[in-house]
């Protein structure tokens, strides 16, 4: 058993773990661990704190360029931290995670240092971090954790927002691969498959590219039309399916839904659909660099209304920025006394926006923000468009069409 002392770094690693690790991560994270670390240092300077301790299995990837695969799927805490001084940033994990970690993971080149802690003592964790940082506990902030003198969680949050070019690459990557997960399974749909068929191909074919599903539902029929969240129950699928997938990867997230026919959708389906593209595109067209998230709110709840659907947005959670969470926040309309209200929407972040209507009608997709129309990286090519407005908005598919 290894004891809580630093792991020399400096190893030979395995040259074939490497390399795949490399073939699967083209993109170095180097850049992505600098920037997040200086904007980390940031946050605690700005709050007079000797460093930050990050635990949550979003903040942790940000901040490592993901280096740990989820152990633990539920997990609030993650079993790797990395503690961030001035000038000295940690990865503090168990003695049983820290082989894998110094031997799949070019610490070195990411700047990183590696403690490993006792498995079964949980406040080792918090005693290492406060040591490799050489500060007390109160002199710390955290995104959360309480054994920390201050949560600066919101800090951290609107700091991570901005993507650079690596990040844009993973999660555009991502995107492409959890489109592909979705329309795939939908186009491999007979109607009478139960949902958990379809719900199943979506699974496999998403752990197939090394990503996760922490929200996947599929369901149809009446219980679409009745349920916002029509989860796969095992019920047959006869005339309509709708899929909504949130992916991961190495801490990554992007979010679409898509939805499959056996013939046109009826008209109740078909009005609501054409509806909610409408609201999505006003929501997309209010998303420039530097507009603030209560503005587009203020934008969504007009869409509805002018839908003649005021205040329907009260019925559903209607999205917003994502990165490192499912959503790395969600605001409504009116909530101005939200610390999120007046944040201004940074070049290069990630929204995914889902607005509905009762009837099972619902759009969704992942799209960067940047100077002129949103970027969509959940779309391919060879899915089909509902009308020529633009951005163009997949349709339904008709199977066998």
């Amino acid at each position: 058993m290894l004891d809580c002392a630093v792991l020399p770094i400096c190893v030979l690693f395995c040259r074939t773990i490497l390399e795949v690790a490399r073939l699967s991560n083209p993109t170095s994270a180097a850049p992505q661990v600098d920037s997040a670390l200086a904007r980390a240092r940031a946050v605690a300077d700005r709050c007079g704190l000797a460093g930050l301790v990050l635990t949550t299995p979003g903040s942790v990837a940000w901040a490592t360029g993901g280096i740990n695969a989820a152990i633990d799927r539920s997990a609030s805490v993650d079993v790797v931290w990395l503690a961030v001084g001035t000038d000295r940033a940690v990865v503090v994990t168990t003695d049983v995670e820290a082989p894998r970690l110094a031997a799949e993971n070019d610490l070195a080149e990411l700047g990183l240092d590696l403690v490993a802690v006792p498995w079964w003592d949980p406040q080792a964790f918090v005693t290492a971090a406060a040591a490799a940082v050489g500060a007390a506990t109160n002199d710390l902030g955290s995104d959360g954790h309480p054994g920390f003198g201050q949560d600066v969680s919101h800090a951290l949050t609107a700091s991570r927002l901005s993507l650079d070019d690596g990040e844009h690459d993973r999660i555009r990557a991502l995107g492409r691969d959890a489109a592909v997960a979705v329309q795939g399974a939908l186009r491999s749909w007979t109607p009478g498959e139960p949902d958990r068929e379809v719900a199943a191909r979506i699974a496999a074919a998403v752990e197939r590219v090394g990503a996760l599903a922490p929200v996947l539902l599929v369901g149809g029929d009446d219980r679409l039309r009745r349920f916002r969240h029509p989860v796969a129950v095992g019920r047959p699928l006869h005339e309509v399916v709708m899929a909504v997938l949130v992916a991961s990867r190495a801490g990554q997230h992007v979010a679409l839904t898509r939805y499959a026919s056996a013939r046109e959708p009826a008209r109740e389906l078909a009005e609501g659909l054409a509806a909610v593209r409408r609201i999505h595109r006003r929501i997309l067209a209010a998303c420039q660099p530097g507009a603030t998230t209560g503005e587009v709110v203020t934008e969504l709840s007009a869409a509805y209304a002018d839908e003649g659907q005021t205040g329907a947005w009260r019925q559903h959670y209607q999205g917003g920025p994502i990165g490192y969470a499912q959503r790395e926040f969600e605001i409504a309309p009116g909530q101005t006394d939200s610390p999120w209200w007046s944040t201004p929407l940074p070049s290069g972040c990630a929204l995914a926006w889902n607005p509905s209507l009762p009837g099972g009608a619902k759009d969704e997709d992942t799209y960067l923000v940047h100077e002129g129309a949103p970027e969509a990286i959940t779309v391919t090519a060879d899915w089909p468009t509902a009308d020529d407005s633009l951005p163009a908005r997949p349709a339904v598919l008709v199977v066998g069409n």
